[in-house]
């Protein structure tokens, strides 16, 4: 506990889910916090929750303009940026002939655009600082899923930005990792696990049993991990240990 004082962080997508979640473990251990989401009441909800310093701002994260104005903000707000969580986040289900085309491009411009966008113009600030930077990528930036070729066309993206990122940064003092969840029980689910038999299928594949709470991914941030870069850490209860044939018992 308060081993993030005298620390600024700014989240994505804080306003539900994993960038709640990590925004409150940032704030419980004295973090001032930047939060940022396309959902202003869910934000104001959160910061208004939260015991520590809190700037929010109300932006789509697809947009570059309103990207390099979050970080803008959070510089002239609290004088530095030490952590940016790259978190928001948008997902497709679908084949690759279904839907419209254009929604290929709203998942590519979230997902990998919006990650982009928010390292380019926090670099000068995490370069000042020797801060660094945690992208929320998911197992589907690692391997393929039935039905969601958009999400893991977009999420492959940034696993492999994520690594040259690293490479480029690490002379600069600026740490670039991402973690890669499996199911997560968050709002950004809620369709899956209305639906009962699917989830206890993601259950029964996850050697843990079940999938993840949202307070299960906020880390890497902390100087304990002062010699880790370049790294997409599977945070999924143990699926990725399986070479994927059936257990035995």
């Amino acid at each position: 506990m308060g081993r993030f004082s005298n620390t600024v962080v700014l989240v994505t997508g804080a306003a539900s889910g994993i960038g709640e979640a990590t925004a409150r473990r940032f704030g419980r251990e004295g973090a001032s916090l930047v939060l940022a989401d396309k959902n202003a009441e869910g934000l104001r909800r959160v910061a208004d929750s939260l015991e520590a310093a809190v700037h929010i701002e109300t932006a789509d994260l697809s947009n570059a303009d309103q990207c390099r104005h979050v970080i803008e903000a959070a510089a002239a707000r609290f004088g530095r940026l030490d952590v940016l969580i790259n978190n928001a986040g948008k997902d497709h289900l679908g084949r690759v002939d279904e839907g419209d085309i254009a929604d290929f491009s709203t998942v590519i411009e979230t997902d990998l655009y919006g990650v982009f966008y928010m390292t380019r113009f926090a670099l000068p600030h995490l370069r000042m600082s020797r801060g660094c930077i945690v992208n929320v990528s998911s197992v589907s930036g690692l391997g393929g899923d039935w039905n969601h070729s958009f999400y893991c066309a977009a999420k492959g993206a940034v696993t492999n930005f994520t690594r040259a990122v690293a490479l480029d940064e690490a002379r600069n003092g600026v740490r670039v990792n991402a973690v890669n969840p499996s199911l997560v029980y968050t709002p950004f689910t809620a369709g899956m696990q209305d639906q009962p038999d699917l989830v206890a299928k993601f259950e029964e594949r996850i050697p843990m049993g079940r999938g993840a709470q949202p307070d299960d991914i906020a880390f890497l941030a902390s100087a304990d991990a002062h010699f880790v870069t370049g790294v997409n850490l599977p945070v999924d209860g143990g699926l990725s240990a399986s070479n994927g044939q059936p257990a035995l018992s």
